[in-house]
């Protein structure tokens, strides 16, 4: 841009005194020599007729929608029934509940002077920062369990529970196993 600016600059022509001056008395002179012919003057252009119609008609917009094109719908169809979606909220419940109970056990096992061997939950293991660090895999896996619910393919729907059950029998297991350590 640069480049450009600068070639744009250089390129005018300078303007001096004298190219002012000798302009106009080239035109004189030019005039003052030999007087014009009404034949050597180009014609003057037609007037345009204030009737004439556009070239292109004006777009007006359609009052009505346009119809779908028959054949596949535009929207995918849902595959979540009111019965999956009723276990999916159980199995949320669940697995969050399972968490919670696994936070607390561990806080429990940690005080009676137990360690933690998660190496991801270490960090949160002497704080009330342990509750929502666990809560982060059920959130995962119910997540994932609802795309699988709503899936296309129909192996996957008939599994979308595996993680979600999965997910809490692992945390209902480690709770259960830090209760059974502190006793």
């Amino acid at each position: 841009m640069f480049i450009a600016a600068i070639l744009l600059i250089c390129s005018c022509t300078p303007l001096d005194d004298s190219s002012k001056v000798d302009a106009p008395v080239i035109v004189a002179n030019a005039i003052a020599e030999k007087p014009l012919d009404a034949r050597e003057l180009p014609a003057a252009p037609e007037a345009k007729a204030a009737e004439a119609t556009p070239a292109a008609e004006p777009i007006v917009p359609r009052s009505t929608p346009l119809p779908l094109p028959a054949g596949k719908g535009l929207f995918l169809p849902s595959y979540e029934t009111p019965r999956h979606r009723k276990a999916w909220f159980a199995l949320s419940i669940a697995g969050h509940s399972g968490a919670a109970f696994d936070a607390w056990s561990t806080r429990r096992a940690i005080s009676q002077g137990y360690a933690e061997s998660n190496p991801l939950l270490k960090p949160f293991a002497n704080s009330n920062a342990i509750y929502a660090a666990t809560q982060l895999g059920p959130l995962v896996l119910d997540y994932v369990g609802y795309r699988m619910m709503s899936n296309k393919r129909r192996w996957v729907r008939r599994v979308w529970w595996v993680p979600q059950v999965a997910g809490a029998s692992l945390s209902f297991g480690a709770g259960i196993h830090n209760v059974g350590v502190v006793h």
